[in-house]
Parts: C-alpha cells; sequence; structure tokens
C-alpha cells in the first residue's frame, strides 16, 4: 500500500468518524488475494499478500482497523527482513499478545509493542485504530517519533513520514478533504475513482529518495503504471456512527480478479457492509 488519505473524526456524535482511499502499489508478480473474509480467521476482512501470508490494509468484525505502507529506503533494504504484512494481520486477529500472553487490547499498546522490534523490518509506517474506542495511531520505523494517537484531521501517508508534503499525497489529501466538505456524502466509488489519477508530478516537485529520476516520476503518479510495478488495487473506506451503532462499509476495485493475472484497466469490484459486533467501549 503506497498512499493513503483519510479523514478522522472521533468525536463525531451521527456521521462519519473514519473515510479513507488507499491505493495499494506492488509488484505484479507477487500473487495476492482480493478483499473478502479470512477462513482461518473469520472476524478479519482484508485483502492478502500470498508471499509473505499478511496484508496491507483491513478491518475486523469488532472494530479493528489496520494499514500499512512501505517506507522508501532503497539503501536501507534488507532480503532477509520479516514481512512487514503481519503486523496489520496480527492486530485484526488479536494474534499479537503482551508479555503476560494477552492480546493487546488499545491501538497504542500494539503500536508500542511492535516499536520495540522495529528495527528488525524494512521501512514501513503503521495505522492502527479501534473504532469501539475511537482510537486511531500511527507508528514509523524510520521515524524519531514515538506511537502516538493521532488527533481529528485529514491526514495522508505515502512512502514517507506521516503527512510528508510529496504532490500526490498533497493533492489527494486536499481533494478527499473538498469531497468530504460537500453537504452529501460521496459514494465509495467516487473515493476510489479520486485515487484512479496517472498524472505525474513536475521533476521540480519531486522528492529524492535514493532512486533514479525516471523512476522518481513514474512513482510520483497516485495511480502508478510501469511494465513490472503499479498500482492493484484501490480500497476506499468509510466508518460511522448511528447512535450507539458504528458501520463499516468497504469497496475494493482491483486489477485482478483473483487468477493472479493484472488487466488494465482494473474492473473487479468488491463491497462489504456490516455492523460491528463489540459493545462500545466506554
Amino acid at each position: 500500500m503506497c498512499l493513503i488519505v483519510f479523514d478522522w473524526r472521533p468525536d463525531a456524535v451521527d456521521g462519519p468518524l473514519f473515510t479513507l482511499a488507499a491505493n495499494r502499489d506492488e509488484f505484479f508478480r507477487r500473487t495476492a488475494e482480493p478483499v473478502g473474509w479470512w477462513h482461518d480467521a473469520p472476524a478479519v476482512l482484508a485483502g492478502r499478500d500470498l508471499v509473505g501470508g499478511g496484508t496491507w490494509l483491513g478491518v475486523s468484525r469488532d472494530g479493528r482497523f489496520a494499514a500499512l505502507t512501505n517506507y522508501r529506503a532503497p539503501h536501507e533494504m534488507r532480503a532477509d527482513a520479516p514481512t512487514r504484512g503481519t503486523l496489520v494481520s496480527d492486530w485484526l486477529s488479536g494474534a499479537a499478545r503482551d508479555a503476560q500472553g494477552q492480546p493487546h487490547t488499545t491501538p497504542l499498546a500494539y503500536l508500542r509493542h511492535v516499536a520495540q522490534t522495529g528495527d528488525i523490518y524494512n521501512g514501513f509506517n503503521l495505522l492502527v485504530g479501534d473504532w469501539t474506542r475511537r482510537e486511531l495511531g500511527w507508528y514509523c520505523n524510520r521515524s524519531s517519533l514515538a506511537p502516538a494517537l493521532l488527533a481529528a484531521g485529514t491526514h495522508g501517508i505515502s512512502n514517507a513520514v506521516l503527512d510528508t508534503a510529496w504532490p500526490k499525497l498533497v493533492n489527494k489529501r486536499a481533494e478527499l478533504g473538498a469531497l468530504l466538505a460537500r453537504p452529501t456524502l460521496p459514494p465509495l466509488e467516487r473515493l476510489i475513482d479520486l485515487m484512479r489519477d496517472p498524472r505525474l508530478a513536475r521533476d521540480d516537485e519531486l522528492p529524492s529518495t535514493g532512486i533514479p529520476l525516471e523512476r522518481e516520476r513514474a512513482l510520483s503518479a497516485a495511480f502508478i503504471e510501469t511494465p513490472e510495478y503499479g498500482t492493484r488495487g484501490t480500497t476506499a473506506l468509510r466508518v460511522a456512527a448511528h447512535g450507539d451503532v458504528i458501520s463499516v462499509a468497504v469497496a475494493e476495485r482491483s486489477d485482478d480478479n483473483g487468477s493472479h493475472r493484472i488487466v488494465r484497466p482494473g474492473d473487479f469490484e468488491r463491497s462489504f457492509a456490516f455492523n460491528i459486533e463489540r459493545e462500545i467501549a466506554g
């Protein structure tokens, strides 16, 4: 997952708590399953990386959420580093345990647990949420900042730390904010369309991340297209409060229908909606 823009309103009484639009960028040869309920963890709704076994973004029936992007630092990449996708799936499934063998119950506790061994992984950003607690946290293992809960606001993450002003992040964050400022909520399909944008940044706007200029140009698009690497799918997510009920709606448009062959333009769509099945935390 290489571009996430999201709006966080933890104090909302009636209406959206969290709205997200995200692109997953990956090598086309890396096999993955589209979003769906996991057979071995039935409460988890996510795509699945069939190489590493984890995922890049997902939610659970009890109100958990997590998403991950890689941090671009090509000269620091280690081939023997553990897969980062399990950092998402471990939170969603409750598999991660504390020193007493108990599952981590809050986003901040989990992020602090991850940070204890953060240096063994290649670079990443990790968002972790619990909608029933109305908590959303962020941690980057290449930042000097400690794991922290996020205040209300509209944010973005690409392949640098939270809200780094890369052109595609700045543009899509602003466009999401403008959509949400309208009197009526945009459908999830409109959020997906927002992210399917192949326009490149100007050379004078490009970051310098240690890759060749031609590659930097190609990766500056929100929707990336190169012969071997690019945007594999787009996910939109809305979490909304309705009195004491919290609803979750997810839509995905993928360029892989499950056959592990990339087809452009992607038109394989899935959508899911459910209410959180857990007592609201006090």
